[in-house]
């Protein structure tokens, strides 16, 4: 029976790495740098080298190992083939089975905002949780799926993208992704700054907002949390698409916890009641008391859930 398995996240800086038992009991963890030249021909090869030192080093058993999980920035299919990851200058390539060649270890990928997801559910805010929505609010929307304790991928490795969904079809603006609309826009810390900035266009009232030069999403929601009117409405404007995007994704999924994480959710509970307030009020009835929490593992749901995508 294995004792161990890696888990593994790949960033466009960084890849952070950890050896775990296969209880979920976290050994080790450590980081290696994203050499992307080349088209990241050197990614996976020095994931490989590092989790076969880390293996020599602790003198482990490679028959003890379980096998590794990566989480990569881009779709990425059932198959852990992704279709392209952008940050890290790959076209087409079939994640899993080259990293299981190069380690000679059982391995599965998944897409990163999937497996922090994952991670969060098995190990964070939604433990032991087998239905989860996860939001992540940083510089975009990230989304992670499980049903069933499993990752929902999609045919084409885009489930769970709940950033693109449209939810306001005559934002006249695009989107990263060419589209028009996306709940990204509004919701992201970017899209947090670009309401900001509509809503000070478009009202004469007074707001520490006016007198900063160059306004923050934390700046924002500072403002936001000390009662400055002008964030308030830039906040229940977020808020709302926010919840009302969640209790649609709710009414397909019927989710046990909805976890929020990301840069944007170190607000706190003021940006959970929020995005709760109009969750719930959009919210089928059945779904409409599905408690929603800060994710807590922080920057290391990826390297949790990727180890959990192999067990």
């Amino acid at each position: 029976m294995s004792i161990y398995c890696f888990g593994i996240d790949v960033g466009g800086t960084s890849v952070k790495c950890g050896l775990f038992k296969t209880d979920g009991t976290l050994l080790e963890k450590w980081e290696i740098p994203t050499r992307t030249e080349n088209n990241g021909e050197n990614i996976l090869p020095d994931v490989a080298e590092t989790i076969k030192d880390k293996i020599q080093d602790r003198g482990i058993r490679k028959e003890d190992v379980a096998g590794v999980g990566i989480g990569i920035p881009g779709p990425i299919n059932s198959k852990g083939e992704a279709a392209c990851a952008v940050n890290l200058y790959w076209g087409f390539k079939p994640v899993a089975k080259e990293l299981s060649e190069l380690t000679g270890l059982p391995a599965k990928a998944g897409n990163d905002a999937n497996v922090a997801a994952l991670g969060e559910a098995w190990k964070g805010a939604a433990a032991g949780a087998q239905n989860v929505i996860m939001a992540t609010l940083g510089t975009g929307v990230g989304g992670g799926i499980i049903v069933d304790g499993k990752i929902v991928a999609g045919h084409h490795g885009a489930g769970g993208e709940i950033g693109h969904a449209n939810i306001d079809h005559k934002e006249p603006e695009k989107c990263n992704c060419g589209n028009r609309g996306c709940l990204e826009q509004f919701a992201s810390a970017t899209g947090i700054v670009r309401v900001a900035g509509k809503e000070l266009e478009a009202c004469q009232e007074d707001s520490v907002l006016r007198s900063l030069e160059k306004i923050t999403a934390k700046d924002v929601l500072d403002a936001f949390k000390a009662g400055d009117p002008v964030a308030v409405r830039v906040m229940e404007n977020v808020g709302e698409r926010l919840g009302g995007a969640l209790a649609i994704f709710a009414a397909v999924v019927d989710p046990e916890a909805i976890v929020i994480g990301g840069g944007v959710s170190k607000a706190g509970q003021p940006l959970i009641d929020c995005i709760q307030k109009y969750y719930r009020e959009y919210a089928f009835s059945l779904c409409k008391d599905t408690p929603m929490v800060i994710a807590s593992l922080g920057n290391d749901a990826g390297i949790y859930g990727a180890a959990k995508l192999v067990l």
